[in-house]
């Protein structure tokens, strides 16, 4: 199963940038923007069957806008 074609992203909620879905070592997803480095919580998940919802998670965080970024005053 191709996990990135199942999950549509919105540009980053900050600057427009691209925005990356990555999975991390095998235990996490998250959702980072190329561009200003603004980026989702990590989303962990501990079976197959919950890295589909974890990525899934990672996706719909992002698109409702909700990010941190590294810029300060965040």
């Amino acid at each position: 199963m191709n996990i990135y074609s199942l999950i549509d992203l919105i540009e980053c909620p900050r600057c427009g940038g691209a925005a990356l879905l990555e999975e991390e070592n095998g235990w996490c997803w998250y959702v980072v923007c190329a561009d200003c480095g603004a980026q989702t919580i990590q989303f962990d998940y501990k079976t197959p069957e919950g890295r589909l919802k974890a990525a899934q998670d990672a996706a719909r965080i992002w698109n409702m806008g909700k990010v941190v970024s590294p810029s300060p005053g965040e």
